[in-house]
């Protein structure tokens, strides 16, 4: 058999990967890496931390180098080259090479494009400025990091609330700038539902962050640098530092002007080999589709993870092996100050955007036992399919143990579980890790007790509305009385749950009844008593732990 020639474009965590799989599979092929860059493989994740000096040495991002790479896996990397052209029918790319200008040609074998996505910089007046960044790339983070050192700005501007944007304000603000935060959409972190943002909202603005929602980006001004971001109600924000975190798109020119299949997505069009629509070109990374393991359409999930398996299976299958790769559901977690938020799966609002007809379920747990000392709270959203009980999606925020709970709902979303699958798992329990009841069993149990209408619940949202609507509920917090002083549900009278028994008689059994108290748990022991004695009673959703959240929300909306 003919020695392989195997082409990779693009390095990062697909086309590096595929190059290491296409070696392990096969010891003999020629294997050629082109990419434009400086690097082959760096750990764009970190970028925010190297910029915020958690990472000290930027060598520290750098996981392979071309030296490296050339040494252990034999393959012939070629940095700052870009390839510019694919000749299908003559199975060959044109190169060129960026220090000399010079431009060759390259033939192959198989063929795996991995050239990763570009931040979106729309055309606004100022973007182009020279204190106004996109976090990319290496270049983009030490290019941050020096002007925060040669120039000690005061005040920065981060415009994108999603992963990375909330990566960067918590960096700078670690920095000692102060940050003003603007998202377009009507919360911070749009991956989560709201009510869920709206507790990341508060510990940013709690951490001194001004955050703007509801509000674009229209222009930079300033004349040989930025000095204020022009929002699009024509607020101005004065800044020093302006980072862009817009997102991605993936880049397909490659593919497009080959011919190559595009999905409906936008992203490269593979099949389960990471195979094009031509055999013998392959696809990894942000650049590609994939299917949502959730909803089984495409879509684009520019992450990390999928990116890494992607690329080892393109590799394979380019080397003669044959692996597949199914798709993804999108997990993703960040921390932003002393606060950890994470989501797999389908959000609410996603999951009925995709027309299925779901329930949701909140609790609210410690990451460990209560009794041992640093336990701290865990607020679940679960998202479960109304007539299986499947588990479609899981949004966690909290301090501690955010990571640990959000993989065990990725892997029950993988396996297709349901709440009662949920409720049954036998998860590691000691003190320091858990408790007897782990966060997410009980979550599952919460989720269980509402689909086998054990327990009938009301959203603080729906509450809110009701009420505003003029309904006549009894509402009941069933909280000691000094908790109930602290804060109450508008209109709620207290009557601790131990003595609901006994203070039957103060309220009204033809009325609808809601009851509450911090978590739910009590609440629940409540409306079981006042159930079984014929109340039409419905428990609060989250607790009141929720309810200053979906006030907020609610707030934020008629604004």
């Amino acid at each position: 058999m003919a020695q392989r020639k195997i082409v990779i474009v693009g390095g990062v965590a697909g086309g590096a990967t595929a190059a290491a799989r296409a070696r392990r599979t096969d010891e003999h092929a020629e294997i050629v890496l082109f990419e434009k860059g400086p690097y082959i493989s760096f750990a764009n994740c970190g970028l925010p931390y190297y910029v915020g000096k958690e990472i000290g040495d930027r060598s520290a991002l750098l996981l392979q180098t071309p030296e490296s790479f050339r040494a252990r896996f034999e393959v012939d990397v070629r940095v700052l080259h870009e390839v510019v052209a694919i000749d299908r029918a003559a199975k060959r790319v044109t190169v060129r090479n960026l220090e000399t200008g010079e431009v060759y040609h390259e033939s192959y074998t198989a063929l795996v494009l991995a050239p990763g996505s570009v931040p979106i910089r729309p055309p606004l007046p100022g973007i182009g400025l020279p204190n106004v960044f996109t976090v990319r790339t290496v270049p983009d983070a030490v290019a941050i990091r020096e002007l925060v050192e040669r120039e000690s700005p005061a005040r920065a501007v981060v415009v994108g609330a999603g992963f990375i944007g909330l990566e960067m304000v918590e960096n700078l603000a670690g920095l000692g700038l102060a940050v003003t935060l603007v998202e377009k959409a009507d919360q911070v972190l749009p991956p989560l539902d709201p009510e869920m943002a709206a507790f990341v909202q508060s510990h940013l603005e709690q951490m001194g962050v001004e955050v703007i929602t509801g509000d674009g980006i229209a222009a930079f001004t300033g004349n040989d640098r930025a000095t204020a971001a022009r929002l699009e109600s024509g607020r101005e924000v004065e800044g020093d530092l302006f980072i862009l975190g817009l997102g991605v798109r993936p880049d397909t020119r490659l593919a497009r002007e080959a011919g190559l299949a595009i999905g409906p997505t936008g992203g490269i069009q593979v099949n389960e080999r990471m195979q094009t629509n031509d055999p013998a070109i392959y696809a990894a990374g942000d650049a590609v589709e994939t299917i949502h393991l959730v909803t089984g359409r495409p879509a684009l999930i520019p992450l990390a993870g999928p990116a890494n398996k992607q690329g080892r299976v393109a590799g394979a299958n380019a080397a003669g092996d044959s692996l597949t790769f199914p798709g993804a559901i999108g997990t993703a977690i960040v921390r932003v100050g002393s606060l950890v938020a994470a989501v797999t799966g389908l959000s609410e609002k996603a999951a009925r955007r995709e027309g299925l007809k779901v329930y949701t379920s909140y609790t609210l747990s410690g990451d460990h036992a209560d009794y041992y000392p640093g336990m701290q709270e865990l607020m679940t959203k679960l998202v479960v399919e109304s007539d299986t009980g499947r588990l479609l999606g899981a949004q966690v925020i909290g301090a501690n143990g955010v990571d640990k709970r959000t993989d065990v709902y990725a892997t029950a979303i993988l396996g297709r579980m349901t709440v009662d699958q949920l409720a049954n798992l036998d998860l590691a329990y000691a003190p320091p890790f858990g408790a007897a009841k782990d966060a997410a069993v009980v979550a599952g149990m919460v989720a269980q007790n509402i689909r086998r209408a054990a327990l009938r619940v009301i959203t603080p949202e729906e509450l809110l509305g009701r009420m505003e609507a003029g309904e006549e509920l009894q509402v009941v917090d069933v909280r000691n009385p000094y908790e109930y002083d602290m804060g109450a549900v508008p209109g709620a009278v207290n009557i601790p749950v131990d003595e609901l028994r006994s203070r039957l008689g103060e309220l009204d059994p033809s009325r609808e009844t809601v009851v509450y108290d911090r978590t739910g748990a009590m609440a629940y022991v409540a409306a079981r008593i006042l159930a079984q004695r014929g109340y039409s009673v419905s428990s609060l959703a989250g607790g009141y732990a929720l309810f200053p959240a979906a006030e907020a929300v609610r707030a934020q909306r008629t604004l």
